[in-house]
């Protein structure tokens, strides 16, 4: 294979790229502040909110993310009997990553904020602070300095999970790659795919190493 048709099928490959960017960028945004509200609802007093949110979680961690992503698209239709158009594919492959992610980091918040010591808050209420302020200003920085490893692996997750929007036939990086792959009869266009994803994890890997560097101070 010459130097040319290698760089064709990188520029290709850098297309389905900027879906799974969206994918992943998207995903992270609305997941990890949604996590955090469903976090505070599995610790709540109230037992109803805390075993729905309890239900939630199970359910998200208990069934293929595949699965999800089929019953978020096709739900609408077949529940409210609305018209499912080509244009909310890539929405459903949003939602349903959303809403799979933000269970998953809602456990880590969990883990994170009942791991401080009881003494901090009582100490807060000593000082004036507001149950917000205590949170915001006080718990929340440690919380994630100690949850930022597990949330490092659920990120680089997230990197290689975003293959499967393949099933809503959105055509991201790998759906991509196997398209070129078998228009070409090589495997060369799947082992580039494997390259990026390998770059795109070094890449978050480094950052959240970075992040969790300048978190150092809180020890």
């Amino acid at each position: 294979m010459d130097a040319q048709t290698l760089m064709n099928i990188t520029q290709q490959l850098a297309v389905g790229l900027l879906d799974s960017c969206k994918i992943f960028f998207l995903t992270l945004l609305f997941s990890l502040p949604l996590g955090l509200v469903i976090s505070f609802g599995r610790m709540s007093k109230n037992g109803l909110l805390r075993t729905i949110t309890k239900i939630y979680i199970s359910i998200m961690r208990g069934t293929p993310l595949m699965l999800q992503l089929i019953v978020v698209y096709f739900a609408p239709y077949y529940i409210f009997r609305i018209r499912i158009s080509s244009g909310y594919r890539m929405i459903a492959v949003i939602i349903g990553f959303v809403l799979n992610y933000a269970a998953y980091f809602a456990e880590i918040y969990r883990s994170g904020i009942q791991s401080i010591p009881v003494g901090q808050y009582e100490a807060a209420k000593i000082l004036g602070y507001s149950k917000g302020q205590t949170f915001f200003k006080i718990i929340l920085p440690q919380v994630i300095k100690r949850i930022l490893p597990a949330v490092t692996n659920e990120v680089i997750t997230l990197v290689k999970d975003t293959s499967l929007a393949f099933v809503l036939a959105v055509t991201e990086m790998f759906t991509l790659a196997k398209q070129v792959a078998a228009a070409q009869t090589t495997i060369v266009p799947l082992m580039a795919a494997g390259v990026f994803y390998y770059l795109f994890n070094l890449l978050v890997a480094f950052v959240m190493e970075t992040l969790e560097k300048k978190m150092a101070y809180y020890r």
